[in-house]
């Protein structure tokens, strides 16, 4: 079964230097039909005018990954990490027993685009941690790679799940096919572009509730970058 969420049916928040859509329930928008899926309980289209940012705020027990599109995501934390995501590459966040971290864009003249994702970890109380991994964009094109998992990977940051993220592009006469075992939920948002997944067509911003499917097929793309979620029944 496939659960169609279009983009325009998303919650939105506009703070002047920060416009978000929000997937889920999150903040001041709360929608009972949508507080989460499986173990993934936030996705969050952030755009950070220059200039902008998150000032120092804490976490506890969450998996927190950024995915950052356009410009840049400078980070910096109560683990001594100080850090700059470009577009490309995959951050994860353990917050674990607690950590505290910002998030600026630092740039005079262009607007930080990216996705916060939160997903519950497996086992509370753990030890925070933080890790940064490029993903090239070959790694991507026509297939879709590993990005997060449990056991981590060559351009996936290991994450304290028991979910995995692949992320693709797509264009075109590209198409892929990803298992799945129809006892657990996936997700699939689309980031940009246009695809079809499983036959149902998805624009920017449109998302995927899967549950009881053994299978995923996306094709049709055009200019079409995507995430998959694998997650917890």
């Amino acid at each position: 079964m496939m659960t169609l969420r279009r983009s325009e049916d998303r919650g939105h928040a506009d703070h002047g230097w920060l416009q978000s859509a929000h997937s889920f329930s999150f903040a001041g928008y709360f929608d009972p039909e949508h507080t989460g899926w499986g173990n993934l309980l936030v996705i969050n289209e952030d755009r950070v005018a220059p200039g902008g940012g998150f000032a120092t705020h804490g976490h506890r027990d969450m998996e927190i990954i950024s995915y950052v599109l356009e410009g840049e995501l400078a980070h910096r934390d109560s683990l001594g990490h100080v850090e700059t995501i470009p577009p490309g590459d995959v951050q994860r966040m353990s917050a674990g027993t607690g950590v505290r971290h910002s998030e600026f864009n630092h740039a005079r003249d262009r607007t930080t685009h990216f996705l916060q994702i939160w997903i519950h970890p497996s086992q509370d109380g753990i030890e925070p941690g933080y890790e940064q991994k490029t993903v090239p964009p070959q790694a991507k094109r026509g297939r879709l790679a590993l990005v997060a998992s449990p056991e981590g990977g060559a351009h996936a940051v290991r994450i304290h799940a028991d979910a995995t993220l692949h992320a693709g592009l797509f264009d075109g006469a590209e198409q892929a096919t990803l298992a799945l075992d129809s006892a657990r939920k996936a997700y699939v948002h689309l980031v940009r572009g246009e695809l079809a997944v499983n036959g149902q067509a998805l624009r920017a911003g449109d998302a995927l509730k899967i549950e009881g499917e053994s299978a995923l097929h996306l094709c049709d793309g055009r200019q079409a970058e995507v995430l998959v979620f694998d997650l917890a029944p």
